[in-house]
């Protein structure tokens, strides 16, 4: 059960960063469960939030700004400028 919890919380993440950054055109409910997931992975490196810290404010903020970091990267690598 907690596996999909957490998918779906990582697909809400995804998906709110996709619309941040304004990438939600270009990407599917797959990629922005990806990019939710890799996005608390990247935020546990940088903020030292463990991702099994569980559900909270905290921890979704934290992710959310992990997959944004992920979707200026990505978009600086594939079109040279951060939208």
């Amino acid at each position: 059960m907690n596996l999909i919890i957490w998918l779906v919380i990582g697909g809400v993440v995804g998906w709110l960063a996709s619309i941040v950054m304004r990438t939600d055109a270009s990407q599917g409910i797959f990629l922005n469960v990806i990019v939710g997931i890799v996005g608390a992975f990247i935020a546990s490196l940088l903020f030292g939030t463990g991702i099994n810290d569980g559900i909270t404010i905290t921890s979704f903020l934290t992710s959310l700004v992990g997959a944004i970091i992920l979707l200026a990267i990505v978009n600086l690598v594939r079109r040279g400028a951060v939208r």
